[in-house]
């Protein structure tokens, strides 16, 4: 809070928070009389429009066009949600649905699927989820076996029990003998190393050490290239509910639609607003030009990093407009988070 609006009235605050959050239920800029009305401090509509005057002198609210009402900036939206928002509990059936969504364990990406579609559905906003960062994927065996035409199938489980399967194609005809002995090798040099170290002592091995190596264990190593290439890598988010963005009056201008869908299909900007909430704890939120970035100039993206082992390993969170009821979707955000971290979790048991 800066310093001109720490000197700020309790009457002044609470008219803002009134304000905002009456503009947040209506989507209507606010008069005087309806804030008189709202506010409960039994002031005259001529000493509210005084107040309203002096926040908009600081940059709280502002005049949209030719409107005798105001509506909140970003600067009063963030003044709000850091020191005037009164965060709700969660509904228990919201949490009902999210818990017996995500503790149907299957494999990681549909586990992400699942948390990025429940988020969109219960807030009829958008929803995104980062799978885990790679470098905490362990390889704990592979295999090949040969199919036809100089192609073989690869199968390979990470962590505990995600079993993942790819074509590759080779140069040259391999017997199921000498793929179950490439199999051997590349598990007794990397089965419990990360899918980022196999990579890296992949590309190394065929930089530096081709000489030394026979070549059952070449053709091992360029398998294995061929099989953790970074080319290959899944996407790097699971964005859901985009569509339910130009149900917002706000945001249906189809200059900021186009801006905002480019910016979901570039992905660039999304993953470093979402990168810059691993480095934080808790939920952390950006409200419109505040992520520094054009295209979310009328959005908020609300977010939070889930753990798995106690270590955080994916970021999670709402975009929708800047008019949105934060008092529930912060909590909705963190626990999700929360909860999506346990269903990742191998060590957690379902009650």
């Amino acid at each position: 809070m800066s310093n001109s609006t720490r000197d700020l009235s309790e009457r002044s605050l609470q008219l803002l928070k009134t304000l905002v959050e009456r503009y947040i239920s209506d989507g209507q800029p606010v008069g005087s009389r309806a804030l008189s009305k709202d506010s409960e401090l039994n002031l005259s509509p001529a000493t509210i429009r005084n107040v309203m005057a002096d926040l908009e002198d600081l940059g709280l609210i502002h005049s949209p066009h030719t409107s005798a009402g105001r509506v909140p900036t970003v600067s009063g939206y963030r003044l709000f949600v850091d020191s005037l928002l009164t965060v709700k509990p969660l509904d228990a059936k919201d949490i009902t649905r999210l818990y017996q969504g995500l503790s149907e364990r299957d494999d990681t990406s549909n586990v992400i699927g699942v948390a990025s579609r429940l988020l969109a559905e219960l807030t009829k906003m958008a929803g995104v989820v980062t799978l885990p960062r790679r470098e905490l994927v362990c390889l704990r065996h592979i295999e090949f076996l040969p199919l036809s035409h100089k192609r073989v199938l690869v199968i390979f489980v990470t962590n505990e029990q995600e079993v993942h399967n790819k074509v590759i194609h080779t140069g040259k005809v391999f017997s199921a003998a000498e793929l179950q002995q490439a199999g051997s090798y590349l598990n007794s040099i990397y089965c419990g190393r990360s899918l980022v170290a196999v990579r890296e002592a992949v590309l190394k091995e065929l930089q530096d050490d081709q000489e030394r190596m026979n070549q059952a264990m070449l053709d091992a190593i360029k398998m294995a290239q061929l099989t953790f290439e970074s080319g290959d890598e899944k996407d790097d988010y699971v964005l859901t509910g985009e569509t339910n963005l130009m149900g917002f009056s706000e945001l249906s201008d189809r200059d900021h639609l186009k801006k905002l869908f480019d910016a979901f299909s570039q992905k660039r900007d999304v993953i470093h607003l979402l990168d810059q909430s691993l480095k934080a704890e808790g939920v952390q939120i950006f409200i419109g030009e505040e992520s520094g970035y054009q295209a979310f100039d009328h959005c908020s993206l609300v977010t939070s990093s889930y753990s798995v082992n106690d270590e955080v390993v994916g970021v999670l969170g709402i975009i929708g407009p800047t008019r949105m009821a934060y008092e529930k979707i912060i909590p909705f955000v963190d626990v999700t988070a929360k909860l999506l971290g346990a269903a990742l979790n191998p060590k957690t048991t379902t009650p």
